[in-house]
């Protein structure tokens, strides 16, 4: 499978996040007034760059609902980046994250109001306690209408929380069961009031049905020297209570299947209550989108042989019934993978793969244009200028305009080999640590990039280019007479300026 690995390399993309002014922007501050809790609260959001690439402006996105969103929006952002888009990994899908910062976390995290009996515990916390209800009314009916009334989600959601987080995260699938499609709890608090959460946590699991609900339980390592997991069975101190809880729990759900519930847990021995998180996040997105990878074998990548296309059909079939509604493969990812077998001239199977992102994303002018490019290489002429046609008129592409002119014996603008001789140089660029490398291969120009490939540049005027194969990029150069000084790549996330390296 390494070839597999390296031909997804060359085709996906850096991810998506926001480079601009110098600086990179994984998420933006939004914020809502509640009227349930009587405050305006600060929301964190991350959403897929829809201007990377040829993403597809109207695909939406599950949401993930992340508690304590001050302390784990950066790595769980990172995370899902990691396994959804770089590299070729579609191991989970693309996600809107949501972290939700605390105001008073005491407040809203705990379910019901207590007299704690734990001497760490002051008589200040105790009177704050049982907002919990509150919150999850918040959420419900003022967060949610609010995330999905400004950006393009998924009727998917799930919630993350750790600690008194992952308390809530308990009540809330008890509780409010349908509220969100999955949870993880992170060493949740189900010591809460004397383990009487704890109690009704159980005989509620007993008696409701969570079909096509998941939840994934992660257990730090709480033990203090000297005890042992076999010691514990039989310890009754406060010292053990949190992780005595949580085993509890864990023993009791896995006890009683009867009732839908897709669960697993694991007990991280070799992490604490405050390192637990990030691997518990990641095991808790690869446990509950465990449905959701394709793998890709190397004869999908070194054969004509279709057969890759309708496993995808099947599959994305099967993952759109997990989810509930339809979810097609990624456009980016058809996309450059249909160009790779368009290069090792496999053109019937590209065509398919072509026609697939049309099919799922009649929307968008890539896709038709895309699609006309493998019909050229399969020598129809007609057809292919219908789906050009289709696409410039949803795009006002001036490479789409191109290849239109030109099928159809218009003039257009060339420079030849000598001509484009003087944009040969090494760029480096100012705002992202990259140097693309131009050169001449076959008489025409190409641009050659670390990790991101090499792509033929297309002549539109002089000393202005654009890049074969990809939608809304232009690159234009700086000359100082015949000599280069830099060039501004101007593409769907923003405008990159660099120049010539010396």
């Amino acid at each position: 499978m390494k070839n597999v690995f390296l031909i997804l390399f060359v085709f996906s993309s850096l991810g998506s996040l926001a480079q601009t002014d110098n600086k990179i922007v994984i998420g933006k501050v939004d914020s809502v007034y509640s009227t349930i809790l009587k405050e305006q609260r600060k929301v964190w959001v991350y959403t897929p760059n829809l201007k990377a690439g040829v993403q597809n402006p109207s695909q939406r996105y599950p949401v993930v609902y992340l508690l304590d969103g001050e302390g784990h929006f950066e790595s769980v952002v990172g995370m899902i980046q990691q396994l959804s888009q770089v590299n070729g990994n579609t191991i989970v899908p693309e996600m809107i994250v949501v972290g939700i910062p605390n105001t008073d976390r005491t407040r809203d995290l705990t379910p019901t109001h207590i007299e704690s009996d734990l001497p760490m515990m002051d008589s200040g916390f105790s009177k704050n306690t049982g907002g919990g209800e509150n919150f999850t009314s918040f959420m419900e009916k003022e967060l949610f209408p609010h995330i999905d009334s400004i950006y393009p989600t998924q009727p998917f959601r799930v919630l993350i929380g750790h600690s008194f987080g992952g308390l809530i995260v308990m009540n809330t699938i008890t509780n409010h069961t349908k509220l969100f499609n999955a949870y993880i709890a992170i060493d949740p608090s189900m010591w809460y009031d004397k383990e009487q959460f704890l109690k009704t946590t159980q005989k509620k699991l007993s008696s409701q049905k969570y079909n096509g609900t998941s939840l994934y339980v992660g257990i730090a390592n709480t033990l203090n020297e000297g005890m042992t997991l076999e010691k514990l069975k039989k310890d009754t101190t406060a010292d053990t209570r949190h992780i005595r809880s949580i085993f509890a729990m864990d023993k009791f759900i896995k006890a009683n299947p009867q009732n839908g519930l897709k669960y697993a847990s694991k007990y991280y021995g070799d992490d604490d209550h405050g390192s637990v998180p990030l691997i518990s996040e990641y095991d808790g997105l690869r446990f509950i989108f465990n449905w959701f990878r394709f793998k890709f074998t190397n004869a999908d990548f070194t054969s004509a042989d279709l057969g890759v296309v309708q496993r995808m059909k099947n599959h994305y079939q099967t993952v759109s019934k997990e989810f509930g509604f339809k979810f097609s493969p990624p456009e980016t990812m058809i996309n450059g993978l249909g160009y790779y077998i368009l290069g090792q001239k496999y053109y019937d199977k590209a065509a398919a793969l072509f026609l697939m992102n049309v099919e799922n994303y009649p929307e968008s002018g890539n896709a038709y244009d895309s699609y006309a490019d493998a019909l050229i290489a399969q020598k129809d002429t007609a057809k292919a200028i219908a789906n050009y046609q289709k696409a410039f008129a949803m795009t006002k592409s001036e490479e789409t305009k191109l290849k239109l002119d030109k099928l159809q014996g218009k003039a257009t603008f060339t420079l030849t080999a000598k001509e484009l001789e003087k944009y040969v140089a090494a760029y480096e660029f100012e705002a992202i640590p990259l140097i693309a490398t131009i050169l001449i291969k076959d008489n025409a120009l190409w641009v050659s990039a670390p990790g991101q490939g090499v792509f033929e540049l297309v002549p539109l005027s002089p000393d202005a280019f654009t890049i074969k194969g990809l939608q809304g990029y232009k690159i234009q150069f700086e000359m100082d007479g015949n000599k280069p000084v830099g060039l501004t790549s101007t593409q769907p996330n923003g405008a990159f300026k660099a120049h010539v390296k010396k």
